[in-house]
């Protein structure tokens, strides 16, 4: 005999909280019991499968949410494998006839999500899919002409004026949790680092979660937000939220987040307006790769594809080891490689380096930042790269190339980045921090590395090497 209630499965991926997540919402609408469920899928991401990094974040996201459902009476089933296999295993084992999840955009997510939905209304099990991880749906902001925004600043004018986010729901109020015994431990994930463990630097400088998330978000609103215009570009103090893996984990959703800056103190004031444009880049980079799916692999000015790269795999090592001997290069990457994290700024300069004074190939750059990010989101890493190599839409100019001293000095001033990730350094003087070789000459200093190519020449051949495919 059937059961005359049976349970519906909301499948969780990149949304690890229980507030404001609209596929957990209906769920819980439906009266059913709810069965939570997630599920490691190595196989469907291919190259971008999460790094060591955001693995770690992963494992403790879920021990949050596990521990968030406990209280309520229920338990986080954990999987491992092919996720239209596992999905169908549990529809087997429980007898579920709906499974309810929120989208992802990655051209990998849509592809395999598309085929899952497919499948299970062909078997008569109900698949719903939801927005929980954007303020506006890509296909519903677009221009006057019907065309997505392929430039910024009118995509963030049309998302203030047109697409002001709807308040972020709570909990659901009535959860009845569907008691599944079977499943997997934490621990059967694998997804910690053991020999060796290198996760001190991520444990020292993050916890992961729904309630750190909205503890972070608190603690930016009070402190930083009303500054950030200013303190946004300095790396080595705290002006920014550090929001940015628990956005990527949907610990916290971005409607949250705009609502709570729309509702502080300091909500009037430029940086909020600022803070609340970074939220909108976010938004873009995502409206972007939706539309145009193969940016992850592909220029998007297909003029640049004829580009030859350098492909010299010492310089690459360089730059990833941080071993150029620019300190504000050479920080950034140590700071990626400690913390899983660099600070945007950073992202910038180390980019524009790899890609302007090394010429390597920025896929390159964006593959390594995937796999050392906790924050690693495929759209904004992207958008990121392809702005900063110049060949992206609404990118940086090509004739733009990042000086790294001059960027110290403006956005490091006093070294105090520098000193904490290059400790060979910490005893050169402020003035002489940002290009100390002929400093550590002159007082026989030994320690750091030499700079692997000279600014100036790098920079006119850059110059010589884009305008010969512009």
């Amino acid at each position: 005999m059937a059961d005359p209630n049976p349970p519906v499965i909301v499948w969780f991926r990149q949304d690890l909280r229980l507030a404001d997540n609209p596929a957990l919402q209906a769920a819980a609408a439906t009266g059913a019991p709810v069965i939570p469920v997630y599920i490691l899928d190595d196989d469907a991401p291919g190259d971008w499968r999460p790094g060591g990094a955001s693995r770690w974040w992963l494992h403790h996201s879920l021990a949050s949410l596990a521990s968030d459902l406990q209280q309520l009476g229920g338990q986080l089933v954990l999987m491992k494998g092919e996720a239209q296999e596992q999905l169908d295993a549990l529809i087997e084992q429980t007898g579920a006839d709906a499974v309810f999840w929120n989208r992802l955009y990655d051209p990998w997510a849509r592809k395999r999500d598309e085929a899952i939905k497919t499948s299970l209304k062909d078997r008569g099990v109900r698949a719903r899919s939801f927005n929980g991880s954007l303020i506006v749906e890509p296909w519903d902001i677009a221009t006057k002409t019907g065309n997505p925004y392929k430039v910024f600043t009118p995509f963030w004018k049309s998302l203030k004026a047109d697409h002001t986010p709807a308040e972020p729901t709570g909990r659901p109020d009535a959860l009845q949790l569907h008691a599944h015994e079977g499943g997997l431990s934490l621990d059967d994930l694998d997804l910690l680092p053991t020999k060796p463990d290198w996760s001190g630097g991520l444990q020292e400088n993050w916890t992961p979660g729904e309630a750190a998330a909205h503890g972070r978000l608190g603690q930016f609103l009070k402190a930083a937000v009303s500054d950030y215009s200013d303190r946004r570009n300095l790396p080595g103090q705290s002006g920014t939220s550090r929001l940015s893996p628990h956005l990527h984990f949907g610990e916290i959703s971005p409607r949250q987040v705009w609502h709570a800056v729309k509702q502080s103190d300091h909500a009037r004031t430029g940086g909020a307006d600022t803070y609340l444009s970074e939220i909108a880049w976010r938004e873009f980079s995502y409206n972007l790769l939706y539309h145009f799916p193969d940016l992850p692999e592909a220029n998007f000015q297909s003029k640049f594809d004829a580009f030859e790269w350098d492909e010299t795999e010492d310089t690459l090592k360089a730059w990833q080891k941080g071993q150029t001997g620019y300190p504000i290069v050479d920080a950034g990457m140590r700071q990626l490689y400690q913390t899983g994290w660099m600070h945007n700024r950073l992202r910038m300069i180390v980019a524009s380096f790899l890609t302007k004074h090394l010429l390597v190939d920025w896929r390159l750059g964006e593959a390594y930042f995937m796999s050392k990010l906790i924050d690693g989101d495929l759209a904004a890493n992207n958008g990121g790269w392809q702005w900063s190599a110049g060949t992206g839409c609404d990118a940086q100019p090509y004739f733009r190339v990042f000086n790294p001293i001059t960027q110290s000095q403006r956005f490091d001033p006093n070294g105090d980045l520098i000193r904490k990730y290059l400790p060979e350094l910490k005893d050169i003087p402020n003035k002489e921090i940002h290009f100390p070789h002929q400093y550590m000459q002159k007082h026989q200093l030994t320690g750091y590395c030499p700079e692997i190519v000279e600014h100036k020449t790098a920079r006119l051949q850059a110059l010589d090497f884009y305008k010969s495919y512009s």
